[in-house]
């Protein structure tokens, strides 16, 4: 099939816009705290709202099949527009709430339109390079919103003469500058449902392991132990994830005394640019070491960068906690590939049981909210060696059907074939 280069453009573009509306969290959280006068415990539901939206993984799988690319795509962006306009309007707490869960639905939705049509408008046999050119973008938008909140929070209502920032001043309160963020989310989502709807998109024909069965399927698969174990393992993944993005701003307040609008911005923004600079060095790896083995490794990796940034001063705070997003990198694609690669059929359903799985997004920033409260957020945080540990479990007792091909076993099996 002829490679269709506008589609790959528009769909890095949508990786790129889903993680700049959904790693924004972590930076504003001590601000939300503070504009609704809020305790952790109950800043912990604004994770929670968001990433519970991702429940829908399966339901939006079907609603792909039944209806096509085009039209989910615009539906998600109108629900994530609607959301953002909303929390931008009425800025409150329950409000809150509402809109992060329309904008979590309108992302899980983007998630699982976007795969498969990947693969088909950029060539299946270049499906994998952009895979990794869209977590590329994905990485650079995480980075850069952290980034562009702490510029409005400093800029928004002084003496900046900008015609953006004028702009913003007239619909943005006082003291409650982060809001200029979900203005601009507002616009990027109106801006990306006119772009969709001008663009004709190809036919995309879903392959077998991309289809999403409910019914026997669904209940075989969930009968099925790994199937458990993997969904389990994905839930700690996105937990720890965002349990670290999601409280790392406010710990470096509360313990050191670090302004959430800068220096903790700042960390946040290099969590996710890590991560990226760590999923470049995970595929070089992934090359010459078993992916089992590479799990391993990193985990005890973010283990000890984890407690050295909850237990250390001031300065190592400042890089430990930010270097567990370099050894994070590799386990989503880790996890994801030894799961698939644990069953030998009904991979689409699967994906969306795997998927389904991102919940732990929501779930586990909560208890380590509801901790704070009892323990402090330092001793609530040590949760997430809960959550590696049993990560780094998987790197033992995964056995994949198929293991990840690497350079030493290439030359092997071409040693083999040369002697035959």
């Amino acid at each position: 099939m002829k490679r269709n280069t506008l589609i790959v453009v528009l769909i890095l573009l949508i990786f790129f816009v889903i993680s700049f509306l959904t790693n924004i969290l972590g930076p504003i959280i001590p601000d939300l705290v503070e504009s609704f006068h809020l305790s952790i415990g109950l800043a912990g539901f604004l994770p929670f709202a968001f990433f519970v939206a991702y429940g829908v993984s399966i339901p939006s799988g079907i609603l792909v099949e039944k209806f096509r690319e085009k039209p989910v795509l615009i539906g998600a962006f109108v629900l994530a527009l609607l959301g953002s306009l909303l929390f931008a309007l009425i800025p409150r707490f329950s409000v809150a709430l509402v809109s992060l869960f329309s904008i979590g639905v309108g992302m899980a939705m983007l998630q699982v339109a976007i795969n498969p049509l990947l693969r088909v408008a950029g060539g299946e046999e270049h499906f994998a390079f952009n895979s990794v050119l869209a977590q590329l973008f994905s990485g650079a938008a995480s980075f850069f919103s952290p980034l562009l909140y702490s510029y409005f929070v400093q800029t928004i209502h002084t003496d900046n003469t900008s015609f953006f920032i004028r702009l913003l001043n007239q619909v943005v309160p006082v003291h409650f500058e982060w809001v200029s963020l979900y203005w601009v989310f507002a616009f990027t989502t109106l801006l990306m449902i006119v772009v969709v709807a001008l663009i004709k998109f190809p036919a995309v024909a879903l392959r077998d392991d991309e289809k999403i069965e409910v019914g026997g399927t669904l209940v075989e698969l969930l009968k099925d132990k790994t199937v458990r174990l993997f969904f389990v393992g994905i839930f700690a993944y996105v937990g720890t994830e965002q349990g670290i993005a999601n409280w790392m701003s406010k710990f470096l307040q509360l313990y050191h005394g670090v302004d959430p609008a800068t220096d903790g911005a700042t960390a946040v923004a290099y969590f996710w640019g890590l991560m990226t600079v760590g999923c470049v060095l995970g595929l070089i790896l992934l090359k010459f070491i078993d992916s089992r083995n590479v799990l391993i490794v990193f985990t005890l990796g973010a283990l000890v960068s984890l407690v050295l940034g909850l237990f250390g001063p001031k300065e190592w705070a400042l890089y430990a906690l930010p270097g567990t997003g370099f050894f994070a990198s590799v386990m989503w694609s880790i996890i994801f590939s030894l799961a698939l690669n644990s069953v030998p059929k009904h991979h689409g359903t699967f994906s969306g049981i795997l998927c389904t799985g991102i919940v732990g997004g929501a779930l586990v920033p909560l208890i380590i909210g509801g901790l704070a409260e009892l323990v402090g957020l330092r001793l609530a945080m040590l949760l997430l060696l809960t959550t590696l540990g049993y990560i780094f479990s998987i790197g033992i007792w995964a056995k994949p059907l198929v293991t990840n091909a690497t350079i030493k076993l290439k030359s092997s099996i071409m040693s083999e074939r040369m002697t035959e």
